[in-house]
């Protein structure tokens, strides 16, 4: 039996996402350059002062808060079962198509992205024109790297944080903080092997045909999902994601005595997912 997250933690602290957007709907961060505040007022044109300004500062606390929150409201899925690769959900399980949950994925969208992106516009059924999507392209809008970028900026992470509908643009940045070519990001790419997640970072997995390494990044493109941790517990790790069967949902994942996704130079502990980044989120506390 899996342990249950504790309340207390959550207020502290697969059909998962597929490839994301068209190609032509993903722009690149300048991630040499840095985040620019004064771009950013813009581009968060549409986002609520509390977020914006912001009205507290970003933690670990706030981040983990809000997932857990989007979490409850999508019915406390937990799915620790493998993926199951080319199998047919069923189609009356979709959560993310339910009234009232249609509407709160529109929410991660033009929250999460910056205002003139034309995600900013989807929902968890229709595109920016309001035109209803059929099932059969929702591959085409996942919105996994949506919710992440609307928990990060919800918890005030301002300019630090590039808001992306995919998850690699933020993935890159990470390893360009890590190797020192871009500075200013609230991101830090670590080895799966070395660091230990911690509360509010994030845990990111390859969804490429041939799992990525670490050491390939930065890489223009690629599949990829990433889950924010939201408690620890003796060698376990909870992490919520979304996107995940439809909707946010909760998995447990392996952890070493040390709290690392692998032992030192081995593989992975977690046999169903090729983790193979964390990254470190850089919080004000």
């Amino acid at each position: 039996m899996q342990p249950r997250l504790p309340a207390l933690v959550l207020m502290l602290s697969v059909g998962a996402c597929a490839s994301g957007p068209p190609p032509a709907a993903v722009e690149q961060q300048d991630e040499a350059a840095g985040p620019s505040t004064a771009q950013y007022v813009t581009q968060a044109s549409h986002s609520p002062p509390f977020a914006r300004v912001p009205f507290e500062p970003f933690t670990r606390a706030e981040a983990v808060a809000i997932a857990g929150q989007e979490w409850r409201l999508f019915g406390q899925r937990v799915d620790d079962d493998p993926p199951r690769a080319g199998s047919d959900p069923d189609p009356g399980d979709n959560a993310g198509r339910l009234p009232g949950s249609w509407q709160r994925i529109g929410e991660y969208w033009w929250l999460g992205q910056n205002a003139g992106r034309r995600e900013s516009g989807w929902t968890g059924m229709h595109d920016e024109t309001g035109q209803e999507f059929d099932e059969g392209r929702e591959d085409y809008y996942a919105w996994s790297a949506a919710f992440i970028s609307y928990v990060m900026r919800t918890a005030g992470a301002g300019a630090r944080f590039p808001y992306a509908p995919s998850h690699y643009v933020y993935i890159n940045i990470a390893k360009q903080m890590r190797v020192g070519r871009t500075s200013g990001w609230a991101l830090m790419a670590e080895r799966v092997d070395q660091y230990a997640p911690t509360l509010g970072d994030l845990v990111c997995y390859s969804r490429e045909r041939h799992p990525l390494k670490y050491d390939r990044l930065p890489i223009r493109r690629f599949a990829g999902h990433c889950d924010i941790v939201v408690a620890r517990a003796p060698q376990q790790i909870s992490v919520i994601g979304g996107n995940v069967d439809h909707a946010v949902t909760m998995k447990h994942v392996p952890v070493t005595q040390q709290g690392l996704l692998a032992d030192p130079g081995g593989p992975v502990l977690d046999t169903r997912y090729p983790w193979f980044v964390v990254l470190r989120v850089l919080y004000d506390r």
